[in-house]
């Protein structure tokens, strides 16, 4: 059993004042509360180009690539507050879980930064469904290539209305369930046969 589980956090959203950048560091403060070690990164620090076989044959993976890689394959689990872009996974997001899949060295086991790992979902959107349809299709993703989501999360409507100043939610029980779900995510992790993370390349 892990005594301290390590989570990489981050929203799918490049966007300074993302509604999901504000939702996940409400997670990542209850993840550390409850006894991890949490890693909170902005997919904005990590520019990668569309993916793209050809060039990767050519120049092998980016260098923000190879750096995203080495955090997943670092940690045993993820938290990922994902917005919705008609009605589905956001470009970044996808172009990010894709790089992240490919193998470098050839001989590497296949998904070594996914397989076996935690993950919990979340989403904040204005909409009515608060981003439900691009947490199916994530969940459908990362559930194929080896990741157990949690089958719990949560969807954040009308977000537009629901976010302090200082990043908090002014909905008491909207916050006590993002809570709930990164507690969750920690005891799960704790309790699986934890992958193997790597340290360095």
């Amino acid at each position: 059993m892990l005594e301290t589980p390590k989570i990489l956090a981050f929203a799918g959203s490049l966007r300074t004042g993302s509604f999901n950048k504000q939702l996940i560091r409400i997670a990542v403060d209850a993840a550390r509360g409850a006894g991890a070690e949490v890693t909170l990164i902005d997919l904005l620090d990590f520019p990668l180009p569309v993916l793209n076989q050809d060039d990767e044959a050519a120049h092998g993976l980016p260098a923000n690539a190879r750096k995203l890689k080495e955090l997943f394959k670092s940690h045993h689990g993820f938290m990922i507050a994902s917005p919705e872009y008609n009605s589905s996974i956001p470009g970044v997001l996808k172009n990010v879980i894709d790089w992240v899949s490919r193998a470098e060295p050839a001989d590497e086991p296949p998904l070594i930064a996914y397989k076996g790992k935690t993950c919990a979902l979340m989403s904040a959107s204005p909409g009515a469904l608060g981003g439900l349809r691009a947490l199916v299709h994530v969940r459908a993703i990362l559930g194929n290539i080896g990741v157990f989501v949690l089958p719990g999360q949560v969807c954040i409507p009308t977000a537009d209305q629901l976010f302090n100043s200082d990043g908090s939610l002014n909905d008491l029980q909207k916050t006590a369930a993002v809570r709930a779900l990164a507690r969750s995510l920690v005891e799960v992790t704790r309790k699986m046969e934890p992958p193997t993370v790597q340290t360095g390349s």
